[in-house]
Order: structure tokens, then C-alpha cells, then sequence
């Protein structure tokens, strides 16, 4: 197979050759088909808002052992279930079966997992519309009755 075509009237053959090839790139495949709204329960979206079902412990990859606090959110949109890290030391106490919470990404590579929790790929940001980490420090109180 020969070379790239050149010449004066070669932008329309080059135009339609870099098209065709575009397709080999898989990120570009995954914008294109938009498969990332598709497989993500968030939609695509940065936040969401879910109910807590259950409160639970993961414990660390190796070669950590340590209990992580998440709990199980069912989702507002879409009735997905996922779940999510609960940042900082305490912040699980301000928790409760059938709070409010939003959740977002944890930040792991290429919208992954983060560290040593299996499987997590999502954090909590407020509960009840209040922001955990101000819970956790003692700035406001957990409103009640939502």
C-alpha cells in the first residue's frame, strides 16, 4: 500500500481517509456512541440523588485491611442501585437508612475505582442537603423528617 495522497486537490481524499480511520481510536468510539451515558448509572451527569438503602463495610484491597464505610443508594432518576464511599472518619454515624444523599464521582482513573475499595466508584457529598464534611465537623445539624 502506498503513501498519504498529495498534491493540490488531495484535502477531499485525505478528509474521507482520516474519517475511516478515526474509528481504530477507542476513545473516540466512546464519544462518538456516547457509551460512557450508556453503562453509567449517573448518566453522564456529575451528581445524582439517591435514597440509602443499607449501610455497609468493605474491607481494603491488600495489602491495607481496613473496614471502608459505604452505603447502598438507589438512585432518584433512573431506579439504579450503586455503592457509594462515605469520606472522612465518623461521617457514616450521620447516615440513615432512607436519607437523602447526593453522590458523585470519586475520581479514579478514567472514571474507575479509587484506592484500595473494590468496586467503588462513587462518593457522598450531602446528606439531606446538608454537606457531609460540614456534618462531620460540627458546622450544621442534620435536618431531620425529609
Amino acid at each position: 500500500m502506498g503513501s498519504k495522497t498529495r498534491g493540490l486537490n488531495a484535502a477531499n481524499k485525505l478528509k474521507q481517509r482520516r474519517k475511516k480511520h478515526r474509528y481504530s481510536d477507542r476513545w473516540f468510539v466512546r464519544r462518538v456512541l456516547k457509551i460512557k451515558q450508556k453503562v453509567d448509572p449517573l448518566e453522564g451527569s456529575p451528581q445524582a440523588r439517591g435514597i440509602v438503602l443499607e449501610k455497609r463495610q468493605l474491607e481494603a484491597k491488600q495489602p491495607n485491611s481496613a473496614m471502608r464505610k459505604a452505603v447502598r443508594v438507589q438512585l432518584i432518576k433512573n431506579g439504579k442501585q450503586i455503592t457509594a464511599f462515605v469520606p472522612r472518619s465518623g461521617a457514616i454515624k450521620f447516615i440513615d437508612e432512607h436519607d437523602e444523599v447526593i453522590v458523585e464521582g470519586l475520581g479514579g482513573h478514567m472514571g474507575k475505582t479509587k484506592g484500595d475499595i473494590p468496586q467503588i466508584r462513587w462518593q457522598v457529598v450531602k446528606v439531606n442537603n446538608q454537606p457531609l464534611i460540614q456534618l462531620v465537623r460540627g458546622k450544621v445539624e442534620k435536618i431531620i423528617g425529609r
